[in-house]
């Protein structure tokens, strides 16, 4: 009896270090593939592998277009192959690791949360037509989708997170300014139709026939190919031209106004944190790590002002997520 208990015994603590053996390697995994590190020498091979893959994947797909290229279309596809298959692998293992890219939650919402995210989506985008999708137009356009992969290479330097930050902060305004855009389009082209439907019946058989006419005014592009002839439709013209001007300035200036935010926040909170500010740098046993800012923020009242990973110094965004000997600038928000 008391050599079976010692065998169960033998058999749970084994079971129990194979475990942790295993989640300890599904960790490495996630901190290699998840987390940007120039101080980890796998994370930043892992990064600069995938950023070589992404690279060639899109040099096949833009050379396959070529009739030139056709004598060496076997090597191409075997190329694309190759690519498509490290995708593959890397989106498995991104699953595998998605619980720690949502931690306190279980493994199923983990897994759900980050193929409904934007990095979960490109990549299924990615690999689909590949496989089974190529024989329809309309899904061979995905493989456009992988060029949004390039978005990796840039995705932990400072320049990007105030690209997004600036985008995000004003999603609002740039989505009132593509309606108002939108509602320009619609009243131009029924416009237009009305007095030119009589001289150019070929062109402008109905309202929505002047819509490629609108957009390439509006936009101030102007191609040319289809214009008004008559002379109402000419001051017309000149009418929606001038509002094109005005509407494509519109979200330009959200924009222009958003970096001069993002950079003069930058700069008010290096001087008007000082007070409360601490220097932090994370080990191992930190329960920061693989965190993301705003849940640190939540969770432990914290703002994270500027980050230094390795020669790079940056002021994070929001989804960007801390790693082992990261130092951090940190500002203590005051209890009420």
């Amino acid at each position: 009896m008391t050599a079976m208990l010692f065998l169960r015994y033998n058999h749970c603590m084994d079971q129990k270090t194979a475990d942790q053996k295993r989640e300890s390697a599904r960790r490495r995994v996630f901190d290699i593939i998840q987390i940007g590190n120039r101080t980890d020498f796998a994370s930043r091979n892992f990064d600069i592998f995938i950023v070589i893959t992404i690279l060639v994947n899109i040099t096949v797909l833009f050379l396959q277009t070529f009739d030139s290229m056709e004598p060496y279309m076997d090597l191409l596809k075997a190329l694309e192959t190759i690519t498509i298959l490290i995708f593959c692998v890397e989106y498995g293992l991104r699953i595998w690791t998605a619980r720690y890219l949502f931690p306190g939650e279980s493994s199923w919402v983990s897994i759900r949360k980050f193929l409904l995210s934007y990095d979960g989506i490109i990549d299924l985008l990615t690999i689909l037509p590949f496989f089974f999708l190529d024989g329809f137009i309309a899904f061979r356009m995905l493989r456009v989708v992988r060029i949004f992969h390039l978005f990796r290479i840039n995705a932990n330097y400072d320049s990007f997170n105030v690209i997004k930050s600036v985008i995000y902060d004003k999603r609002n305004q740039l989505a009132s300014s593509v309606f108002i855009i939108f509602i320009l389009i619609l009243a131009s082209s029924l416009g237009m139709y009305s007095v030119e439907h009589e001289a150019q019946p070929e062109y402008f058989r109905n309202a929505f026939s002047g819509i490629w006419w609108s957009v390439s005014a509006l936009l101030t592009v102007g191609y040319g190919d289809i214009y008004p002839v008559t002379a109402m439709g000419r001051i017309l013209a000149i009418f929606i031209s001038f509002l094109g001007v005005g509407a494509v300035a519109i979200p330009t200036g959200i924009i222009s106004a958003g970096f001069v935010e993002q950079y003069s926040k930058a700069a008010n909170s290096t001087v008007s944190l000082e007070m409360g500010t601490a220097s932090v740098v994370i080990d191992l046993d930190s329960s920061w790590i693989g965190l993301p800012v705003d849940r640190i923020h939540e969770e432990y009242h914290c703002i994270i002002v500027l980050i230094q990973r390795g020669d790079a110094v940056f002021q994070p965004s929001d989804d960007y997520r801390v790693a082992f000997k990261d130092h951090l600038i940190v500002y203590q928000e005051k209890e009420n």
